[in-house]
């Protein structure tokens, strides 16, 4: 008999031969989910027969806790993924440490070691910008780690959960100009997010496929305060040829916006039209309704969460990024532009 029929192997050859990757061997061996039950009685067919020596697996014992980390949580956005985060976990029998750092500072280190102290099963940081340096050391910690809506490209060693945020300020916009908006504000949110760009370059594209040319004075940053909505709304009503409406990067601009506009003597949508991005519980009560892009938080934790959990049992099949679709809920706030 050959080798191949009586020889003990490795687990490299008992891969070449079932036609599968290593990982998958490797997750048949210990005992791991999310794989086919047709490839793993032929990998184990294999074993067997090749005589293979099973080793025991050293299993890092679970704490049952999750670290979730935000540079901030003073919104409602970041209480709708620490909700999602904590019904998924829940579910699965996890706790949910919460914390906020800022990852400038010096508190990263003594940070990090809280987080191996507690022996944490896994990590999720939302809306994180982080180099390579900063990476690394979060890699050290020998976790699983998903980051939600992260500030710009954090590369291919990282797991990523986002909502179609281009989609959204493409949709946002176009409903306006349907209405027969010309004259369309835009109220950017922190520039140094992808999230920001991205809302912006929806916005923009828009208008170029409407045939309508973009108005540099008609884009004004902000950094998503409502302070920062009215600051911007203001600017935008002193211009000579103001916007006749106005779409905001988030929902708390918008309800910026509504002050700026109630206070300068303006009706929405009757003299301003108003679209705010999240859909925060405050965009169904305030008056009139904010028509708004529904940006799926809860969802994009869940998912996280779900991810994280999936990383735990083994999964080395999960693609780098998850982006979750975005929906346009009109409301009371747009209308078409008054006449004359």
């Amino acid at each position: 008999m050959s080798k191949q029929d009586t020889g003990r192997a490795t687990i490299s050859e008992i891969a070449r031969e079932a036609g599968v990757s290593v990982p998958t061997v490797s997750k048949v061996l210990n005992g791991h989910a999310h794989v086919a039950a047709e490839t793993r009685a032929r990998v184990e067919e294999i074993i067997a027969r090749r005589d293979y020596a099973r080793r025991p697996a050293k299993q890092r014992k679970k704490a049952g806790l999750v670290d979730l980390v935000f540079p901030g949580m003073g919104s409602e956005w970041a209480l709708e993924i620490i909700e999602g985060v904590e019904r998924v976990a829940q579910l699965a029998g996890y706790g949910t440490v919460v914390s906020s750092l800022s990852l400038d500072g010096s508190r990263i280190r003594p940070w990090l070691a809280n987080v191996a102290e507690r022996k944490s099963d896994g990590l999720l940081m939302a809306v994180y910008q982080l180099d390579a340096k900063q990476i690394q050391r979060i890699k050290s910690l020998g976790i699983p780690v998903v980051l939600i809506d992260p500030v710009g490209q954090p590369g291919p060693d990282l797991m990523t959960v986002g909502a179609a945020n281009w989609d959204g300020g493409y949709s946002a916009t176009q409903h306006l100009l349907q209405l027969g908006h010309k004259r369309i504000g835009m109220i950017g949110g922190r520039e140094d997010l992808q999230c920001s760009s991205a809302r912006e370059d929806g916005y923009s594209s828009a208008l170029r496929r409407a045939g309508i040319q973009v108005d540099p004075a008609l884009m004004v940053p902000g950094d998503f305060s409502i302070e920062s909505g009215e600051a911007a709304t203001r600017k935008l009503l002193q211009l000579e040829d103001r916007p006749t409406a106005i779409f905001t990067g988030n929902d708390d601009q918008a309800l910026g916006a509504y002050r700026a506009a109630r206070a300068a003597g303006l009706s929405i949508p009757d003299d301003l039209s108003i679209v705010g991005f999240d859909d925060i519980p405050a965009a169904e009560w305030v008056e009139p309704g904010l028509t708004t892009v529904r940006q799926p938080v809860v969802q994009m934790a869940e998912t996280a969460m779900r991810a994280l959990l999936r990383h735990l049992d083994g999964d080395e099949e999960l693609p780098q990024r998850i982006e979750l679709g975005t929906e346009l809920v009109v409301r009371g706030s747009t209308a078409p532009p008054r006449k004359g």
